[in-house]
């Protein structure tokens, strides 16, 4: 709606200049006539973040997740792009992740590899040393199925459900909400709603604070428009 009236009202505003019309119809101010409903996705503070990693990495149940959220914490991929990734795709001796597609499940619950979200998504992801061993980990801990189930091509997918499928969005979205009701119940100081994308969206902010070039920010995001990268942490 922004963009069609950022079109349409210069337009007619040419018409009222030439006296054609009396009033522009699209003069009005689109915050008066549509409300921001919008849920604003907040960054975890780094204390926020080591907190629920040290909670995660102790806990009986859930310490076998600990390497999944470490790599969306130090990452700040997709977690379509991550549950996209295969074996094939991690570089351990050169440290790099190959990012050029995406897992998702259509509501039929067909699985389907997709591109990137956008252009910019498809990237080389240099990963640091500890994310290295993360990803060593899961490798090493992943039960090799009698048959690799094939996604469109694809083969070798690093998180498998009992029926030989790859784990879709759905699932982690699931075991976050899940990881941080078990945090709320034990400590009196609350977590807040913790998901996949609120790790992606606190990997932006805190390189952003750290002081990372934007131009490189907005390439480790596979961001289109560097406008979006600033947007994601500007508000932390």
């Amino acid at each position: 709606m922004k963009t069609v009236r950022g079109v349409l009202r210069p337009a007619f505003q040419m018409a009222v200049d030439d006296d054609v019309l009396y009033k522009n119809p699209f003069g009005f101010e689109l915050a008066g006539v549509v409300v921001n409903d919008s849920v604003t996705r907040e960054a975890l503070t780094r204390d926020q973040m080591r907190k629920f990693l040290k909670f995660v990495h102790d806990d009986n149940v859930y310490c076998k997740y600990y390497e999944v959220v470490y790599i969306l914490f130090h990452t700040g991929m997709r977690i379509s792009e991550f549950c996209g990734l295969t074996i094939k795709d991690i570089d351990l001796g050169n440290r790099i992740v190959n990012i050029d597609h995406q897992l998702q499940r259509l509501s039929d619950m067909t699985l389907v590899i997709e591109p990137t979200k956008t252009s910019a998504g498809t990237r080389k992801l240099p990963v640091t040393e500890d994310v290295a061993k993360c990803f060593q980990s899961i490798i090493e801990d992943r039960e090799k199925p009698k048959v690799e189930k094939v996604v469109d091509g694809y083969t070798g997918f690093l998180f498998l459900d009992d029926k030989g499928l790859p784990l879709v969005a759905m699932h982690w979205e699931h075991r976050f909400s899940h990881m941080v009701k078990r945090y709320n119940d034990i400590y009196r100081v609350q977590m807040p709603n913790i998901t996949p994308h609120v790790c992606r969206h606190t990997y932006c902010s805190n390189m952003a604070k750290s002081g990372m070039n934007p131009k490189t920010l907005q390439y480790l995001m596979g961001h289109s428009d560097i406008g979006v990268t600033l947007n994601t942490y500007s508000r932390d």
